[in-house]
């Protein structure tokens, strides 16, 4: 069979690229009909094709994932002081379906899950539910509306005021000022470097949900010190955080329920005696 040079090879494709003539004579009607049917037949094409290739995708992303999984499996029963990403759990993160170990929140979320004893007796042990302190008597709880200082000496006083800030959803000022006033009370060293450690990570971390107000050259002291802290690694955050309970919270206190229920109810326990 003869061959077909390239000149009549490019004339007859371009003879049939080109639309169909009949078309043309179709009428309005009919040839929009025409148009609409090449055009849904050529979407559903598409259609078709994307689905299945979501499907491919699907099923390529099912088979990596349990491949990865079962990998992570090997890996931390063959390694016993690992933590088990394979098993995921809670630690997973929302975004990210892989399991290796470099990705950021399981590692931060590893770290606070590591076995610390010591430091959770400590924070038991440092911050009471409340202060043990006998009944104020009705002049104890008068003298707190001459100052703030006044307040802050007495251990009823700071169970009051607790007790407000936590109305405030604000209580973790006062907890840090105690928790400052314990560790300058303690000498040893190893036990003021876990103390330190304790604080930092509950009220001066930003990563914690009970984090105190500072501004960035306090901060900036505290993680310079943070190396070798001593007693008195935190005592311009404490004054700070002094200074913003005095100007913010303490003028609501007296005007609080709180305030005003207590001294009522000594007022009227006098009255009796």
């Amino acid at each position: 069979m003869p061959l077909l040079s390239q000149n009549n090879q490019e004339c007859l494709q371009k003879h049939f690229s080109r639309p169909p003539m009949w078309k043309k004579f179709l009428p309005l009607p009919r040839a929009e009909a025409y148009n609409a049917d090449i055009h849904q037949t050529t979407k559903k094409e598409r259609d078709t094709k994307a689905i299945r290739d979501i499907k491919l995708m699907g099923s390529e992303w099912m088979e990596m994932q349990k491949l990865q999984m079962s990998a992570a499996q090997v890996t931390s029963e063959s390694l016993p002081g690992w933590h088990r990403v394979g098993n995921r759990g809670s630690n997973a993160c929302c975004f990210c379906w892989c399991c290796c170990c470099s990705c950021s929140c399981l590692t931060v979320r590893n770290q606070e899950q590591r076995p610390r004893r010591a430091s959770h007796e400590l924070r038991r042990d440092d911050l009471p539910t409340c202060e043990e302190s006998p009944i104020p008597t009705l002049e104890e709880v008068n003298t707190w509306a001459q100052s703030f200082d006044k307040l802050m000496l007495t251990p009823a006083g700071r169970n009051a005021f607790r007790e407000f800030l936590r109305t405030e959803f604000s209580e973790e000022n006062m907890l840090f000022w105690m928790a400052c006033e314990e560790l300058k009370k303690e000498a040893n060293k190893s036990i003021i470097e876990e103390k330190a450690r304790i604080i930092y990570e509950d009220y001066i971390s930003i990563l914690s949900p009970k984090e105190v107000s500072l501004d960035s050259r306090v901060r900036e002291v505290i993680n310079r010190n943070m190396v070798e802290p001593s007693q008195h690694i935190f005592d311009d955050a404490q004054l700070q955080i002094y200074t913003l309970m005095h100007r913010d919270s303490y003028p609501r206190f007296m005007n609080s329920a709180v305030y005003k229920d207590l001294l009522q109810s000594l007022s009227e326990k006098s009255a009796e005696a």
